[in-house]
């Protein structure tokens, strides 16, 4: 390990992009910690936001800015709320989906993706602070808000894409790492320094241990693929004999990421959330506060249930069966027993498959903290989500420094990694 390190570091180039990266973190990382104008400090730090919590996936992203209330409290969020709404319209609207394939296109959807994400970031801001009670009185001061963390979440859009031209790539994805991070190391510290007994002690133990294990799982699986085996016919050209050979095409176990566990975290707690800033002592909110809690059944069995939904949805969205077959067919390539319209149904029997093994896998990781929380009574500062964005960017970012070794000729042991 010391020995790869050593020559990973003597190639000028990647040490410039990993040292380029780890002073844009930082940077990101001290932009967070100044508080924004217009808030009540006074009001941020003696309200609990965990009675909204919709938020609490957005404060684990920015590693905990947004109960901070400083300049980063929207953090990337609003940029990936973005790109989820680019990438719906574009499979909405014909016209945006054309551009989408066309190169200067892209560019064009990246712009307004952008712009998009200002606006977002400024009117969740103002909401927001306004509905918690955490806004000073004054339109002055609800301008100041949302100028400043609509800035906030622009410049941490910067940095990611400086991180990816120039650092080592994966700009965004590594800032709600940095974010998972800080959040996580916070939180086991914490446990530590409050633990005044001996039960208490040990279950800061156990959350480490926990975190050990559920991260080495996650790894595992991620790292899963099913390769299908493909035969590619001989075709002549000319005087040139094409194709001929074997090769397989390869689908990840877990090809949805994280944003079923996203996604269905997000519609349970909308309900919640909204009836806590309209009406908090309504009998609806009552009730949400009461079973769509992570401690509740009720929200355990809705959540698995929405997993496996979401997981199935994106799936679809993501993957196009017939598309894949068409492509094979017009290759020339054939998967060996599997003829003509049977590729199709081949390829989709294979990945609803993986689709079912991801979504009970996702409910059961989902179900972990819970259990932590309820039956050792434990305050787990982590969730299924962000163990599993920590693991799928450290993972990527780990391709990408082999690769980078790769391409100057040095060897790298694809299996388990350069370290």
């Amino acid at each position: 390990m010391l020995e790869k390190i050593r020559k990973l570091w003597k190639i000028e180039d990647l040490r410039k992009k990993i040292v380029f990266t780890f002073i844009m973190l930082i940077i990101y990382r001290l932009v967070s910690c100044i508080p924004a104008p217009g808030i009540d400090a006074s009001v941020v730090y003696g309200n609990d936001t965990s009675v909204l919590p919709l938020l609490d996936l957005v404060n684990m992203m920015t590693g905990g800015a947004f109960s901070q209330m400083t300049i980063m409290a929207m953090g990337i969020s609003p940029y990936i709320n973005a790109s989820i709404i680019m990438q719906l319209l574009c499979i909405a609207i014909p016209a945006l989906e054309r551009l989408q394939q066309e190169e200067d296109g892209r560019e064009k959807i990246n712009r307004i993706t952008r712009y998009v994400t200002v606006a977002l970031a400024a009117v969740q801001a103002i909401g927001l602070s306004n509905g918690m009670g955490y806004a000073k009185d004054g339109l002055w001061n609800n301008i100041l808000i949302g100028v400043s963390m609509a800035g906030g979440s622009a410049l941490a859009m910067w940095i990611g894409e400086r991180i990816t031209d120039k650092g080592i790539g994966n700009g965004i994805s590594l800032l709600i790492f940095a974010g998972i991070v800080s959040n996580l190391f916070n939180g086991i510290i914490g446990g530590f320094r409050t633990a005044t007994t001996i039960s208490a002690l040990i279950g800061a133990v156990v959350l480490v241990l926990v975190t050990i294990v559920i991260t080495v799982i996650v790894t595992f699986i991620d790292l899963g693929e099913r390769r299908i085996p493909l035969q590619i016919a001989k075709q002549v050209k000319g005087r040139r004999v094409y194709g001929g050979q074997n090769t397989h095409m390869t689908l990840k176990v877990i090809s949805v990421g994280v944003l079923p566990l996203i996604f269905a975290y997000s519609f349970l707690s909308f309900p919640g959330t909204i009836g806590a800033l309209v009406a908090p002592h309504s009998g609806f909110t009552t009730w949400c506060n009461t079973y769509l809690v992570q401690t509740s059944w009720v929200y355990m069995v809705i959540s698995a249930l929405l997993i496996v939904g979401f997981t199935f949805f994106y799936s679809s969205i993501s993957f196009d069966a017939k598309k894949q077959a068409e492509q094979l067919i017009q290759q020339g390539a054939t998967i060996p027993g599997q003829r003509g319209k049977n590729i199709q149904a081949y390829l989709q029997r294979t990945t609803n498959r993986l689709n079912l093994f991801a979504a009970l896998f996702l409910a059961v990781l989902s179900a972990v903290p819970t259990l932590l929380m309820s039956g050792l009574s434990l305050q787990v500062p982590f969730a299924a989500s962000s163990i599993l964005i920590g693991v799928s960017v450290s993972l990527e970012t780990v391709r990408t420094i082999q690769g980078e070794m790769s391409i100057r000729g040095i060897e790298t042991d694809k299996d388990n990694g350069f370290m």
